[in-house]
């Protein structure tokens, strides 16, 4: 009766230790949770979360429960709502043993001191569709973080989300298929060690204006997208570690951060951009591993830090240091990479006791003679290149140990070189250069940080994975993570010649039904394995479907697949015959296009200045359109006649700025607005339509404002490739 009474007027409040969960439920005592699946409704405001923690000292065991989100959605970037929340003001909360999946963020932590997440799957949350291919990218999948004052980062989901915390434990814990795994705001003196955060298409752990963290022993390894094998490589600022904005003194120790984006991206902060003041400063990163970065192993810039003993192979870039002051690089391993240290602009800096071997270029130093003349920055400090002491750093078979241009005061000493082509290039106003003990042999070695007294020194156990950017495959939805089946285009040759590898778990692979290609060989029936064919250039819509049978996997949308029956992979192309006509025109104020459309459109009544055909939109322009022709204040119309089977159809866009859509004269795409391009991601535009069998009229109309350009169109079908009867 009393239980009865209190549940009546207390219905939020938890009275059981053992428990089932419901909507809305507020936890204030420790529990926990019957383990079964919970798919349970959520409001897609992550305002009105599932569940929430609210109080002091209470742990809430999850006991493999699954908190399964999003049930009527299927794509990854359609999930929404928040599934657990720690409401602000809680202390020593623990939270352990949760699966959360469909969400648009899984757990978020506002102003809680002890937070502990412990041994928690949070893998399969909200991400991006991307809308890069093999042959391109689009500027519609950069990620930007300059701003999250008010939780702007938000916007890319997150398995965990903490602001304002103190003293949390984050360990144990796997994340993976999502988009970012552990993002802190405004965070100090976390520890977060022994997580599994990788195949996420966005951030591993990412930290803004937080400080005095201890990050060691993950594995945050294919955080990355923004990249192509031989086509395209500036990982469209993904990265392993963020670090941004005033986040400083922390130390990152002991990961293995592998073929990411960035490895570590470290920046100083729009306040640092706009004052001249702070960075993101003393942190100490040591013993990392952060090779196969399709961009830069390590780039930290504005900030001061010291950067010591991490392996970095095989990058664009080993250690991109612009604008880097009062640093310390010592005793790193660089290999493979195109430049080694990169740092224009630098201050202050020791290049001591690295190794370099095969990096193309060892050392790069330089700077630029005027800044732009708005940057407040170089308005408020010194930004010389100036002032570096290079020692006992080792360079083998690299062709060029030092190039240096546009830099005042360089000591070097007891650098050694072996199969080296060029020691030293010199290039205008380099200054006050010493190499008169360059020859000299010095024995110095490295004395141990005191930091590091509390961090286990070992490294994280090599992984089985395939190693190296040739095993970076984005696909749709992030990188290929080797657990599903997968029919990968790896090139098309001169001859037209479609190589396939057929990628997966063990297992045996069987054709189920080929159109429009022929397969002309393949190696092997099992797993992995290569497949050749010849496209028939006369079918639009080209597919080849493979079976699969082997042991059970978990696909990329996190759904377990058995092995009691065979489960179809495939590949598909659709190539539509078409021809497309652009004309180009210049508008002037009384056509600005942000007034209004109907007086820009009588812009088109004038004859235009440019014309061209072409069997595909897919404009990116950096500059101006052509030589001779204008940069910005232009737009486009560019139509066609395309001939389709009887389907329902995506057409997508990206555009910048402004863009419209037509479909016989059925207007379905309509961004005519400069909010659109506020932000990267929202250059992007979708729609679903029918189209009837026949031919089909299509119009855009774009207009460029000023700066990067960009018009992208696809069609594709949205229906599945048919099985065979």
């Amino acid at each position: 009766m009393i239980t009865a009474l209190l549940a009546a007027l207390f219905p939020l409040c938890l009275l059981a230790n053992n428990i089932d969960l419901t909507p809305g439920m507020v936890i204030r005592n420790s529990v926990t949770i019957n383990q079964r699946s919970y798919a349970l409704p959520v409001a897609a405001d992550i305002s009105k979360p599932l569940l929430t923690i609210e109080g002091n000292n209470i742990t809430v065991d999850f006991n493999q429960a699954i908190l399964q989100g999003s049930g009527d959605k299927i794509r990854p970037d359609e999930l929404y709502g928040l599934a657990v929340l720690v409401k602000k003001g809680s202390k020593n909360i623990t939270i352990r043993n949760a699966f959360i999946h469909g969400y648009k963020v899984a757990i978020f932590e506002d102003s809680v001191d002890n937070l502990t997440i412990d041994h928690c799957d949070l893998s399969y949350n909200w991400r991006q569709h991307l809308q890069s291919n093999r042959e391109r990218e689009d500027i519609s999948d950069w990620m930007s973080y300059h701003h999250n004052e008010k939780n702007e980062w938000l916007r890319y989901g997150s398995a965990m989300y903490l602001v304002n915390c103190r003293s949390a434990v984050i360990t144990n814990n796997i994340v993976t298929g999502g988009q970012c795994a552990l993002m802190m705001t405004r965070c100090e003196k976390a520890t977060v060690s022994d997580n599994d955060f990788s195949f996420n298409s966005g951030i591993g752990i990412g930290l803004y204006r937080s400080s005095h963290n201890k990050i060691y022993h993950n594995r945050v390894d294919y955080n990355v997208r923004g990249y192509s094998h031989g086509k395209y490589k500036r990982g469209q600022d993904s990265a392993a570690f963020l670090v941004f904005e005033q986040s400083s003194d922390n130390i990152f120790a002991y990961n293995t951060a592998t073929h990411s984006g960035d490895g570590f991206f470290l920046w100083a902060g729009q306040t640092t951009m706009d004052t001249g003041e702070g960075g993101s400063n003393d942190n100490f990163i040591y013993g990392n591993d952060f090779s196969y970065a399709p961009t830069n192993g390590v780039e930290a810039t504005f900030s001061r830090n010291l950067i010591m003993k991490n392996n970095i192979r095989d990058c664009d870039h080993g250690i991109w240091g612009g604008y880097s002051y009062d640093t310390d690089i010592t005793d790193n391993i660089f290999a493979n990479n195109r430049i080694g240290i990169a740092i224009e602009h630098g201050q202050n800096i020791n290049i001591v006791l690295n190794g370099f071997q095969n990096d193309q270029t060892g050392v790069k130093l330089w700077s630029r003679e005027k800044q732009p003349a708005d940057w407040i920055y170089a308005q408020k400090r010194n930004t010389d290149s100036r002032n570096y002491w290079i020692a006992a750093n080792r360079f083998t078979a690299t062709p060029k140990a030092f190039d240096i241009m546009g830099t005042d005061t360089v000591v070097f000493s007891g650098n050694t070189k072996l199969l080296v082509d060029e020691a030293l290039v010199l290039g205008e106003r380099a200054e006050n250069i010493d190499t008169s003990r360059d020859a000299e042999i010095l024995d110095m070695e490295y004395q141990p940080d005191p930091r590091l007294k509390t961090i286990k020194a070992t490294s994280i156990p090599a992984t089985l994975l395939p190693q190296g950017k040739q095993e970076i495959r984005i696909t749709e939805w992030g990188p290929y993570d080797f657990r599903y089946p997968l029919l990968w285009l790896k090139e098309v040759d001169r001859t037209g010649l479609y190589h396939f590898e057929i990628l997966g778990p063990k297992g045996i692979w069987e054709t189920e039904q080929v159109s429009g290609f022929r397969i002309v060989s393949s190696d092997t029936n099992r797993f992995p394995g290569m497949l050749t064919a010849r496209a028939d250039s006369t079918q639009v819509d080209r597919y080849i479907r493979l079976l699969y049978k082997g042991p059970a996997y978990r696909d990329q949308f996190g759904k377990w697949q058995d092995s009691s029956q065979a489960h179809v992979f495939s590949y598909r192309e659709f190539a539509p015959h078409t021809q497309w006509t652009v004309n180009w025109y210049r508008w002037d104020a009384e056509h600005d296009p942000a007034k209004d459309y109907q007086t820009f459109s009588t812009l088109f009544e004038q004859p235009a200045f440019h014309t061209a055909t072409t069997a595909n939109i897919d404009y990116t322009w950096w500059g101006a359109i052509a030589k001779g022709l204008p940069a910005d204040s232009f737009a486009t119309v560019a139509t066609t006649k395309m001939l389709v089977p009887a389907d329902i159809y995506e057409l997508g866009i990206t555009a910048d700025d402004y863009v419209k859509v037509w479909i016989d004269d059925q207007e379905l795409i309509n961004a005519w607005d400069s909010k659109y391009t506020e932000l990267d991601e929202n250059t992007h535009h979708r729609k679903q339509i029918r189209l009837s069998a026949g031919e089909h009229r299509i119009r855009i109309v774009h207009a460029e404002n000023k700066g990067l350009a960009t018009l992208q169109f696809y069609l594709k079908p949205v229906s599945a490739i048919p099985a065979r009867l």
